[in-house]
């Protein structure tokens, strides 16, 4: 591997004089800029980025840090695709971090981040609490933006999704297609979106005078497999419902093949409400409706903020986005499934 002294003896320069090429800083004669550039390509040298970071008061890097049991599913996808795209258009590079499974290690990935002085972090947390979060925007000398949580103490530093009010529309929606018995499948309860999907379902059953009943509520872990399973123990309960919320689109997916096997047809027996509206809700037998978070929409705002701070700008408080019912041929009125 080649070294700074050996591009300054391949251009007839001191390493000085590379150090200013490469910062930018300092005065160099175009023709002396083109003898090192020409010496970096013979000799292959790389710059050392954290070398180059720490010598510069900006490194054009933005960091984002999210857990790994994330990444796999639509909503990640257009999460970073978005991210990348804009901060592209901006000039600047997105370095993703994974915060791994516990509150600690998204601490330590966010410190690491910082040691590669990025010049801002978005964090979409797991495991890191309001509180925790708060205190790290409190102790953290670059702008910090937060992806799909409501803090409490620093409100223009968050960007998030009404998770609860989505869910009660949902809700809200079965019913008023004449929908008294509805199931409800969760996510994995240490998921704050997934409690409060849940409250939004149970609101807005209190809201309309309807009785909560705990056996058409089940637990699920957001895969296919999950939602499977899911409703293959609602079927089990032998309770009575005529249509399911599944807290997201791949758990619909697996109650609906659950449902089909049992010889239960959608919308005519069961209608179906997933979340996420993955690519292929469209286009399935019968289509899926589903909650569509505006994914874009945030990662757009939040990048938006970061430049804004990074640039000494305002602060927005506007941070909570609504999400969009989108209501396909899953949905039906009644009448309801009967178990035997």
């Amino acid at each position: 591997m080649s070294t700074m002294q050996q591009v300054a003896k391949k251009a007839g320069v001191s390493k000085a004089t590379v150090s200013r090429v490469l910062s930018g800083k300092g005065y160099v004669s175009e023709a002396t800029k083109q003898q090192v550039f020409s010496a970096i390509e013979e000799t292959g040298y790389r710059p050392n980025l954290l070398a180059r970071n720490l010598a510069s008061t900006t490194s054009q890097c933005i960091g984002l840090v999210v857990t790994n049991t994330l990444y796999n599913g639509s909503y990640f996808n257009e999460l970073l695709s978005q991210a990348a795209r804009k901060l592209e258009a901006n000039g600047r590079q997105l370095i993703l971090v994974d915060g791994k499974h516990s509150a600690e290690e998204e601490q330590q990935a966010i410190q690491f981040l910082l040691d590669l002085r990025c010049d801002a972090i978005i964090i979409y947390p797991r495991f890191l609490t309001v509180d925790a979060l708060d205190v790290i925007i409190d102790q953290t000398r670059q702008p910090v933006m937060v992806v799909n949580r409501q803090l409490r103490k620093h409100q223009s530093h968050c960007i998030c999704c009404d998770h609860k009010g989505s869910s009660y529309q949902a809700t809200r929606h079965l019913i008023a297609r004449g929908h008294q018995h509805i199931a409800f499948i969760t996510g994995s309860l240490d998921s704050p979106t997934a409690i409060e999907r849940l409250s939004g379902y149970k609101q807005a059953l209190l809201d309309c005078g309807l009785p909560l009943s705990e056996e058409r509520i089940i637990h699920g872990k957001w895969s296919p497999a999950s939602g499977a399973a899911a409703a293959d123990t609602l079927l089990n309960r032998k309770v009575s419902f005529s249509a399911l919320i599944a807290s997201n689109d791949d758990m619909a997916i697996g109650a609906i093949k659950t449902f089909t096997a049992a010889g239960i047809r959608v919308p005519d027996d069961i209608s179906v409400i997933g979340f996420d509206n993955i690519p292929t809700a469209p286009f399935l037998t019968p289509s899926l409706s589903s909650v569509k978070d505006p994914v874009s929409d945030m990662i757009n705002q939040v990048i938006n903020q970061l430049i804004s701070m990074l640039d000494g700008g305002y602060l927005s408080r506007d941070n909570l986005f609504l999400s969009e019912l989108l209501v396909r041929d899953s949905v039906g009125n009644g009448p309801f499934y009967q178990a035997n």
